[in-house]
């Protein structure tokens, strides 16, 4: 049951983030609230520490983005044809993301592959990709096929920490990306979105 809600969520972060694109101020190109220090600022250029404001924050790789049962880095990422014996689909290529999760929530917290998603610039309703541990159509968790990846649900209890892999499989003629986090409660309260921003070299 958690894993299907984890999914809804997932679908529901979808449609709130194709307007998360059009703010006036601290959107993706513009350096208006760009900190690079660790000042609480909504809006990252690197190894700083990042806090959402008004709903939303916007990172980038290196920095700390503090959730509401969690903190989280985008440590690396890079795109290739193949990870791990599995080639990408005709058209596709393998987005491989090394982040780091950390428990800063006062119980443990079970986490799911579908928390994060790879989304590009286009705003369209397909633009975003789930980690390959879950099945696109059927929404089913799938093994890892690396032992560096991180499974689809694990536990990170108080304080814990946890850095692997998420494998995406994106389309092959774009060269940007985001890693996405909605905050969703149990209640079906939605909380912060965050993105981090990045263009991952190639392999």
């Amino acid at each position: 049951m958690k894993r299907l809600l984890s999914v809804l969520l997932a679908l529901v972060m979808v449609l709130a983030l194709a307007g998360c694109g059009g703010k006036d101020s601290g959107s993706p190109g513009t350096s208006s609230g760009t900190s690079s220090g660790g000042s609480g600022d909504n809006v990252g250029s690197g190894d700083g520490d990042v806090y959402a404001e008004d709903g939303w924050a916007e990172g980038r790789m290196g920095d700390t983005m503090h959730a509401y049962w969690f903190n989280y880095i985008v440590n690396s990422a890079y795109t290739c044809g193949e990870f791990a014996g599995r080639a990408a689909a005709e058209g596709c290529k393998m987005l491989v993301v090394e982040i780091t999760v950390k428990n800063t929530f006062t119980s443990s917290v079970e986490m799911y592959d579908t928390d994060f998603q790879a989304q590009w610039g286009s705003s369209g309703d397909e633009d975003y990709r789930l980690p390959i541990t879950t099945d696109p159509e059927t929404y089913e968790e799938l093994d890892p096929i690396s032992d560096d990846q991180l499974p689809g649900t694990y536990q990170l209890g108080v304080n814990q920490e946890r850095t692997g892999l998420l494998v995406y499989e994106v389309p092959a003629e774009h060269k940007d990306f985001s890693i996405s986090y909605l905050e969703a409660f149990e209640e079906g309260d939605e909380g912060d979105t965050f993105f981090v921003y990045f263009t991952p070299e190639e392999r």
